[in-house]
């Protein structure tokens, strides 16, 4: 019996040691990525970058001003458009038709399309919205984002809606609310982290795609608040900056990508916040 468990401990341990290195090696290159882009990136930042738009070929100095707006008025919009769409569809799967055929249906497609590649959304967009236009714009940018932060929104309003007590719902019910209401204020009220929290990933998401905004608003080299225009975004200018023969150009790529990053990471944080809130109540 003692060699048994000894045998048994022994296994334990190599397991445990093997899954300790796999962790290390993997945030070893996450660490080295990030090293990398904080070296470079932080040379760049100035107040330039805030208030100066994208420089032209070969013009010194510049900053990434349009491009930040541009990628901000698109992902708001994206975000206001797809966060409605995906937690009604959320709520009917959760609330109304749970046991439906209708429901499983819409439940995997929106699988499929959360795992789609972004290129395809983007050339979907470009298919239905820019070629019947005849030009780019931010609006179909936004677009693109939307269909992006669908499926995150509808699978994470539905898994929450999905933890809420049953008791929450037949008390309400046997008061005499009516379905609806019920799931706007009780229903609601006891998932908001978890669907903020599926909100906010959906905008880290979408927030750094790229491929996408190359098909539907490209970019542009000026100040615009015109979303039926081309529109700078800091993915596409990043894209073509990284690779271009102009030392500023490579600069402002390495420090646009470093914006990028930490608000991705100060997302993904506050959506780890919430989560642990609201698994604490």
């Amino acid at each position: 019996m003692d060699a048994k468990y000894a045998r048994r401990r022994r296994a334990n341990k190599i397991a445990m040691g093997l899954c300790w290195a796999a962790a290390a090696f993997g945030l070893s290159w996450l660490a080295f990525i990030l090293i990398e882009l904080i070296w470079n990136g932080v040379a760049g930042l100035s107040p330039a970058i805030f208030t100066e738009p994208t420089p032209g070929p070969g013009s010194t100095g510049g900053g990434l001003a349009n491009a930040i707006v541009g990628s901000l008025m698109m992902t708001i919009l994206g975000v206001c458009i797809g966060t409605p769409i995906g937690m009604l569809a959320g709520t009917y799967m959760a609330e109304y038709g749970r046991y439906e055929k209708l429901a499983g249906i819409v439940r995997f497609i929106n699988d499929i399309l959360l795992s789609a590649p972004s290129i395809i959304i983007g050339l979907f967009i470009y298919e239905v919205v820019v070629v019947p236009s005849h030009h780019f714009s931010g609006f179909a940018g936004a677009l693109a984002l939307a269909v992006i932060v669908i499926p995150v929104v509808v699978r994470t309003t539905e898994d929450m809606l999905l933890l809420v007590p049953n008791p929450l719902r037949e008390a309400s019910i046997a008061m005499g609310m009516p379905r609806a209401y019920m799931i706007m204020r009780i229903a609601y009220s006891a998932a908001r982290a978890g669907i903020v929290t599926g909100v906010l990933l959906a905008i880290a998401r979408a927030s750094g795609e790229t491929a996408p905004l190359l098909f539907t608003s490209l970019s542009s080299p000026f100040f615009s608040f015109d979303l039926g225009k081309e529109m700078a975004n800091l993915p596409v200018v990043i894209n073509n900056f990284a690779g271009s023969p102009y030392e500023n150009w490579r600069q402002l790529a390495w420090t646009g990508a470093l914006l990028i990053t930490f608000a991705v990471l100060a997302l993904s944080i506050s959506a780890r916040v919430l989560t642990r809130e609201g698994a604490q109540r």
